[in-house]
C-alpha cells in the first residue's frame, strides 16, 4: 500500500468513476463519494446506486476512429486505459457503427472494477457544501443532477449568478459546409463590432415562398419532450424559434430573421424576404452558430428543415439545437487548464458540470482530470494534451476556445473543435481524391494527427 494522502473525488458518474480509476491506476489511493445509495438521498433522473449508471440513452454514438470525432475520442480514451471504454467494450449490443451497450451490465462492470481495486474506497454520503480544507486534492464531478447544497456552496465560491439554469441552444454549422456562392458576409447596416469586423455575419437570403414553406416545416415539425425532471420553462429571450413562429408567421421576420440593414452583393436591388444570420462561434472560425435559432425540434427534423435555408443546404451540423436543464461553470472564466478552480486551485471539476455533453465526453474530461489530479499528487507535472488530439481540443473549448465576451455554452466534441488542417488533394498513394471525398479524407488526417499526438503526450507522462 502507499503513504500517500488519497484523492477524493465526489460524484460516482462517468466522468467521477473514470477519474477514480484512473487516479488509482497510477498507483494513488482515492476516495469516490457518491450520494445515491445514501437512505433518503436521490437524484430525480437515476433509478439505481450504480456507478456510471445511464440515464438517458444507451449509446456511446460513433465508434469509428477515422471519420467521426466521437469515435476518435473512444480511440483516445481506450489508448489511455479507460475503465468507461473498456467495460463498454464488454457489454456492448448490436447498433450498427455505434457503440451501443447494455446499460444495467454496463454499470455493473464499471462499479464491479472500482470496487474490487485496492486503491478505491468508495463511500456512499452526500457531500453537502464544499469540501473539508483538509482535502487538498478534490475532484467534482457532480454532473447536470448536482446536490443543492454543493451547487450553492460552488456558486458562492464562483461569485456566478448561476450555476443550474436552462440551457437555449442554437445549431451550430461546420463553416466549411456554407454555400458562399449564395451567403455573404456582413453585419447590420455594416456596423463594426469590438474588434472592427464590419462583416462578422454570415447572411442567408430567403424570398416569401421560401420563407412561407420554412415557416409551416417548423411549426409542423416533431418537437421533443422535456423529461419530467427538468419542467424546463420558457423565457422570452430564449423562446424556441417554432414557439415565435406559431405565435405569428410574420414574428420572425421582426425577430432573428429580419431583414434590414443587410445588402446581397449578387442582386443589391432586391430586398430578401427574411435572412438567416449565422455568427461566428469558436476562436478558430471552423463553427457558426444560427443567431436566435434554440429549437425543441427533433434532430432528425431540425437537420431536414435547417437544410432548407439557402446556403445552409449542404449544411454539416457540429451541434444541433436544443433547450433543457443543465449544470454547468462558467469554465472559460473559472477554470485553467489543469481543470482546476482558479480561486480555488484544491478543487478540479470533470464532467458535464465543465460544459461538455455527452458521456463520452463527461467520461473523457474525467479521465484526464483523474490523471492530473494523480500527476500533481506523485509531484510529477503533467499538462492536457495538445489542443489537435479530441481530448485537448475539449479542454481548449471549455477553458479558452470561445470567442472573447461570447456566452459560454456546452459542446459535444466534432472536428470544428480540433484545429483545422488543408482537405487533401491526393491519397497515400499519390492518387487524386475526388472533390466530394476530400473532407471526409480531411477528417481522416485530423484522426491520424491527433492519435499520434496523444500517444506521444501519454508516453513522455
Amino acid at each position: 500500500m502507499t503513504d500517500l494522502s488519497p484523492i477524493h473525488v465526489i460524484g460516482g458518474g462517468l466522468a467521477g468513476s473514470e477519474a477514480a480509476w484512473q487516479i488509482a491506476s497510477a498507483g494513488v489511493p482515492v476516495v469516490l463519494h457518491e450520494m445515491r445509495g445514501v437512505p433518503g438521498v436521490k437524484t430525480d433522473a437515476h433509478h439505481t446506486d450504480g456507478l456510471a449508471e445511464l440515464v438517458c440513452s444507451n449509446s456511446f454514438r460513433s465508434d469509428d476512429w477515422e471519420y467521426n470525432a466521437v469515435g476518435l475520442l473512444h480511440q483516445e480514451m481506450r489508448e489511455l486505459g479507460s475503465v468507461i471504454m473498456a467495460c463498454a467494450g464488454d457489454h456492448m449490443v448490436p447498433a450498427g457503427g455505434a457503440l451501443a451497450v447494455d446499460r444495467d451490465g454496463f454499470s455493473q462492470a464499471v462499479t464491479a472494477k472500482l470496487e474490487a481495486h485496492p486503491l478505491v474506497t468508495i463511500q456512499r454520503e452526500e457531500i453537502a457544501g464544499l469540501p473539508p480544507e483538509e482535502w487538498d486534492n478534490v475532484i467534482v464531478a457532480t454532473g447536470p443532477l448536482t446536490s443543492p447544497a454543493l451547487a450553492e456552496a460552488i456558486l458562492s465560491l464562483t461569485g456566478e449568478e448561476s450555476l443550474s439554469f436552462f440551457d437555449a441552444i442554437a445549431p451550430i454549422v461546420h463553416a466549411d459546409s456554407i454555400d458562399f456562392d449564395i451567403a455573404w458576409r456582413q453585419s447590420r447596416y455594416d456596423k463594426e463590432g469590438p474588434g472592427g469586423d464590419a462583416a462578422a455575419y454570415v447572411n442567408c437570403p430567403m424570398n416569401k415562398e421560401e420563407y412561407d414553406t420554412f415557416i409551416d416545416a417548423l411549426i409542423d415539425g416533431p418537437k421533443a419532450e422535456f423529461k419530467e425532471w427538468e419542467n424546463v420553462p420558457y423565457f422570452d429571450g430564449c423562446l424556441p424559434i417554432e414557439v415565435m413562429a406559431e405565435r405569428g408567421r410574420e414574428t420572425l421576420r421582426h425577430g432573428p430573421m429580419k431583414p434590414v440593414g443587410l445588402t446581397n452583393p449578387r442582386d443589391p436591388l432586391v430586398k430578401a424576404h427574411a435572412i438567416v444570420q449565422l455568427r461566428q462561434d469558436n476562436a478558430l472560425g471552423t463553427l457558426f452558430n444560427i443567431v436566435g435559432f434554440q429549437t425543441k425540434l427533433k434532430h432528425g427534423a431540425q437537420a431536414e428543415t435547417f437544410r432548407m435555408i439557402p446556403g445552409l443546404q449542404n449544411a454539416q451540423f457540429a451541434r444541433l439545437g436544443g433547450l433543457h436543464r443543465n449544470t454547468y461553470l462558467n469554465s472559460p472564466q473559472l477554470l485553467d487548464r489543469q481543470l482546476r478552480m482558479k480561486s480555488m486551485p484544491r478543487l478540479r471539476f470533470a464532467g458535464q458540470v465543465t460544459g461538455v455533453e455527452g458521456y463520452v465526453e463527461s467520461a473523457a474530461t474525467g479521465l484526464l482530470a483523474g490523471r492530473l489530479a494523480a500527476a500533481e499528487r506523485l509531484g510529477k507535472p503533467l499538462d492536457a494534451p495538445a489542443a489537435h488530439t479530441a481530448i485537448g481540443a475539449l479542454v481548449e473549448h471549455i477553458t479558452g476556445g470561445h470567442l472573447a465576451g461570447a456566452k459560454f455554452q456546452p459542446m459535444n466534441i466534432n472536428y470544428g473543435l480540433l484545429p483545422p488542417l488543408d482537405a487533401p488533394k491526393v491519397d497515400e498513394e499519390g492518387r487524386k481524391i475526388p472533390l466530394k471525398e476530400r473532407g471526409r479524407a480531411k477528417k481522416r488526417l485530423m484522426s491520424i494527427r491527433a492519435l499520434e499526438a496523444l500517444k506521444a503526450w501519454r508516453d513522455a507522462a
